[in-house]
């Protein structure tokens, strides 16, 4: 079964991205962004219920009866989102999947130049894929569905009508998303100045976590998985996530960062002692 584990899973200290290979590979950032733009319809198949039903029936789970509160469907007034027949939380759950698949394309479209052949491609689709496909599983399975939780109390007294991990895992996810895209659009703004040429990016968001972009994807990454399946999954994702930073991905970048820029580097890392997430990690 070892063919099932991708290259980058079997040795620690790599990375699917080789770091400094800038050549032209538009057939894998074609197949990349192919991929990141149809997967969001795969979690809507899960979300509607049909796929979803049917994936759960076969690992011998139950679905939620779509009667359960919080699975009915909701009328905005906006024709194209009703037609969709999701709940407020499936919607949000629909549309952590759309903002992630967008802004992964626009990475790849935009803001990088380096190396990605088709093999790392589709690994790194289909992880996200997966990724997104347990949280939504999980939102409409009844032993594992966020909607388990009591809504989110508000100012007053009233009572959200969405279950208190929804709103909160929303709320990281939106964070996550906005510290991993703003940092790496000032990156790209930075490295494409020619007076910057050889030296660290150490502005905006970097002053504050030398891998904050690392750290905005550990945030947005349980907040998608806690909308899906409540407190305890978000925080086993996050957690996940700051280990596999901390003793792989970190450790590569921080190689090839110190080969490449030498004593600014060092330099860098005594000035920003925070590595992924601002004033905090």
């Amino acid at each position: 079964m070892s063919w099932l584990i991708p290259g980058w899973a079997k040795e620690r200290h790599f990375d699917m991205i080789e770091r400094g290979r800038k050549h032209p590979t538009p057939l894998g950032g074609s197949i990349f962004i192919g991929l990141r733009a149809i997967e969001p319809a795969l979690q809507y198949a899960i979300l509607a219920r049909g796929v979803g039903s049917a994936v759960l029936q076969t690992l011998h789970m139950d679905a939620l009866p779509a009667s359960t509160a919080g699975l009915a469907a909701t009328t905005t007034g906006m024709a194209a989102i009703d037609a969709l027949g999701l709940s407020p939380a499936g919607l949000i759950l629909l549309a952590m999947s759309v903002g992630a698949a967008a802004k992964q394309a626009y990475w790849r479209a935009a803001l990088t130049a380096e190396e990605m052949p088709p093999k790392a491609a589709v690994e790194i689709s289909l992880f996200n894929a997966v990724s997104n496909a347990i949280n939504t599983l999980a939102f409409c399975s009844a032993g594992f569905s966020s909607l388990r939780y009591a809504p989110l109390p508000l100012p007053g007294g009233v009572a959200s009508s969405l279950p208190a991990p929804v709103v909160v895992g929303a709320a990281l996810y939106a964070v996550g998303l906005t510290l991993e895209w703003y940092g790496e659009v000032q990156r790209a703004a930075f490295k494409a100045d020619a007076r910057n040429a050889g030296k660290p990016c150490t502005r905006g968001l970097w002053a504050y976590a030398r891998h904050v972009n690392y750290g905005g994807y550990t945030l947005w990454r349980a907040g998608f998985a806690m909308a899906g399946a409540g407190w305890w999954y978000g925080a086993f994702v996050g957690v996940f996530f700051l280990w596999d930073f901390s003793t792989r991905g970190v450790v590569v970048l921080d190689k090839y960062c110190s080969e490449r820029y030498g004593e600014a580097w060092t330099r860098f890392k005594q000035q920003t002692p925070h590595t992924l997430i601002p004033f905090l990690w």
